[in-house]
């Protein structure tokens, strides 16, 4: 079984998957070929990932080191109808490897839900874009939620069953040093344990503020965004037997910042809610009967009525019935039917009953919010430099957050991490069938050059779209609303945005002749469109026309 050295005594030596434990003295450094720093999901798949290898598992020796108690992460459990309120999308390409390296047979599928379609739309102008799996030449899904602990459980599951993988846990690093002499200056681990671990690979798997990347001397550049992302997870009624079942994921693009509604089972959903940071404490603070009004008005409101019901927020805590009264009387205001899935303090439909014809185009009403899982926390963009070390800093290597951190609007941050283990272990079972140094700087190129320019393109994205729907100028609202619209109607173009996010995990070749060329050809057709609605657009229709054809040429 896998070694796991921590702190104090494991009481529970009898129970099945356990992780042992085992401390080291600090009288010499002990050799490993690779250490990995850090136990999140990212640390733990790139160590499952070579030991599902007979290669490196019989080769390499692996550690990696956690300074949080795993133990707690492989108990974890939660009733069927509770959720944690830290979820993400795993892409079809993430389920793909996660898969091939044996880990989904441990995650909890009745915890994890698919998403069939994602519907986003402009917070000023009702502009909107819809995806559809359906649409996909191969997947009969887009992404497939779960709670991250669902999935770091599953990792932990594997890993116990792996014996040449050993697992430091509750031991937090203290420092990383050069070596001095003749073993090519390997990285010194020192642990607060009093254990020194010699490296001939060193792995940054430790988030944001990496010690590793700080050792390798990789400097990284980005920005605070100023935004709080504030999540929860929701309750709400099932859909009735006239509506699709809720695998449908809504976002909506507020001024403020994007919400987005992310299904996780016939009766919940989780919440993430970018906003102002002011606005985003107060949300915090306010009760759950107010927040609860506050989602629903937040995907059904016109943006006026929104920013007056904001500055009331603000001006003190109102009660669950005056905010329910003002909501009322925005909703009366605004012209919104009680009969219309557009009306939420005024709404007459009925659970079960027949929906609105315009029913499917919102998330449910929130009844409820699970008690204990709401939280913020602030958003910022950031990426290193480089993923490897040089001189001083070699035989060292980040992925996922140490190298790359990204606005969640598009849910890519886990499946670009998975992304990074992915080539990485790639990269490193290649050295070493062939005989190479694993953690030399040319062995480790190829994995620098397959990730880098695919996650800045990937981040860069996600950063212009957080930056062009913060907009409410006029002609940016008009520029991007018909842009979206013009986009909507490419169903050739969508999917090759789709498969660009992951979607699918592989296309054929036909499909992929096929799919230009009808892309092709939809682009030609609404030529005409493209030209009256101005540069601007035209432009961004190229720019996706090209991505489409060197995403669909690439994969050839």
């Amino acid at each position: 079984m896998a070694l796991f050295a921590m702190s104090r005594t494991l009481t529970r030596l009898g129970c099945q998957r356990r992780l042992f434990l085992r401390s080291f003295s600090s009288e010499y450094a002990r050799d490993h070929d690779i250490v990995i720093v850090g136990g999140g999901p990212a640390g733990l798949a790139l160590a499952a990932a070579l030991a599902s290898n007979p290669t490196a598992n019989n080769s390499l020796k692996i550690t990696l080191i956690e300074g949080g108690d795993l133990s707690k992460i492989q108990d974890w459990g939660m009733p069927p109808d509770a959720y944690s309120n830290r979820v993400s999308s795993i892409t079809d390409a993430s389920q793909h490897f996660l898969n091939r390296i044996g880990i989904w047979d441990y995650v909890e599928h009745a915890r994890t839900n698919p998403i069939h379609q994602m519907q986003v739309w402009d917070g000023v102008s009702g502009a909107r874009i819809t995806f559809d799996a359906s649409e996909m030449p191969e997947s009969n899904e887009m992404a497939r939620m779960t709670e991250n602990l669902n999935l770091q459980r599953a990792l932990l599951r594997k890993l116990s069953d792996t014996p040449s993988v050993q697992v430091i846990q509750s031991v937090k690093v203290e420092s990383i040093q050069r070596e001095a002499g003749d073993r090519n200056d390997w990285p010194l681990v020192h642990l607060s344990n009093g254990a020194t671990l010699r490296a001939r690979l060193l792995v940054g798997a430790d988030g944001f503020n990496s010690p590793v990347r700080s050792f390798a001397g990789i400097s990284s550049y980005g920005w605070s965004y100023d935004t709080q992302a504030l999540v929860a997870t929701l309750n709400h009624a099932p859909r009735g037997p006239f509506q699709a079942p809720n695998n449908t994921a809504y976002q909506r693009f507020l001024p403020t910042g994007p919400i987005a509604f992310l299904p996780l089972s016939p009766c919940s959903s989780s919440l993430v809610w970018s906003t102002e940071p002011h606005l985003a404490a107060a949300l915090k603070k306010s009760s759950p009967g107010v927040l609860e009004q506050l989602i629903n008005a937040a995907f059904r409101l016109p943006n006026p009525s929104l920013q007056y019901i904001y500055r009331r927020l603000l001006e003190g805590a109102p009660s669950r019935n005056e905010i329910k009264e003002e909501l009322a009387f925005r909703e009366r205001s605004d012209g919104i039917s009680s009969h219309s899935a557009y009306a939420s303090a005024t709404s007459m439909v009925s659970d079960g009953g027949i929906p609105p014809v315009d029913g499917d185009a919102l998330p449910p009403l929130v009844t409820s919010i699970q008690p204990g899982t709401i939280a913020s926390f602030p958003l910022r963009y950031n990426h290193a430099d480089s993923y490897l070390g040089e001189g001083a800093g070699s035989r060292t290597v980040l992925v996922g957050d140490a190298a790359h951190t990204v606005h969640p609007l598009a849910g890519q941050g886990l499946n670009l991490g998975l992304g990074d283990v992915d080539a990485l272990s790639r990269c490193i079972i290649q050295a070493l069938t062939h005989g190479g140094d694993i953690g030399s700087y040319t062995a480790l190129m190829p994995y620098a050059r397959e990730r880098y320019l695919e996650n800045h393109k990937v981040m860069s994205a996600v950063d212009k779209l957080h930056k062009v729907y913060s907009s409410t100028a006029q002609p940016v609202v008009w520029a991007r609303s018909v842009g979206l619209e013009v986009i909507n109607e490419l169903d050739s173009v969508k999917v090759a945005l789709m498969m660009n996010a992951g979607a699918s995990s592989r296309l054929q070749n036909a499909s992929r002749w096929d799919l230009f060329a009808k892309s092709i050809e939809n682009l030609a057709g609404i030529a005409s469109t493209s030209r009256m609605v101005g540069g601007m657009v035209g432009t961004g229709i190229q720019e996706l026309a090209k991505n489409a054809s060197e995403r669909i040429f690439g994969r050839l």
